[in-house]
């Protein structure tokens, strides 16, 4: 089994290669828990749904970049930064934090934090 700095990594390098629907495929839990700041979505199915909603909505990547890294027992920090196009034209330029759970070589639970301003 990996261990959870390398299951994050191999996650990381999915998301910045163009392979983040792959990575969620291998990697998330069934029953995993997704929040976008507050909001909570349950279950691997309804993740896939707004996973594949996000990806379609993008026009183009401008660039997209993990700057730091730290790892606590199970549980991995990162701080992103992207920038894209959405497909309505708005270019979308913003850090956020990425706060994962590991159990058995699968994600448990992800949230994002993040200013929606």
């Amino acid at each position: 089994m990996s261990t959870v700095a390398e299951l994050d990594k191999k996650l990381n390098e999915a998301i910045l290669t163009g392979r983040a629907m792959e990575a969620f495929e291998e990697l998330y839990a069934d029953d995993v828990v997704m929040m976008e700041n507050n909001e909570t979505f349950v279950g691997k199915e309804l993740n896939r749904k707004r996973e594949i909603e996000f990806f379609s909505s993008v026009a183009e990547w401008h660039g997209a970049k993990v700057e730091f890294e730290a790892i606590n027992g199970d549980v991995t920090f990162g701080q992103w930064w992207m920038d894209v196009t959405f497909k309505n034209g708005y270019r979308y330029t913003n850090t956020q934090i990425a706060v994962r759970q590991w159990k058995d070589g699968k994600l448990v639970h992800e949230r994002f934090f993040y200013n929606k301003g």
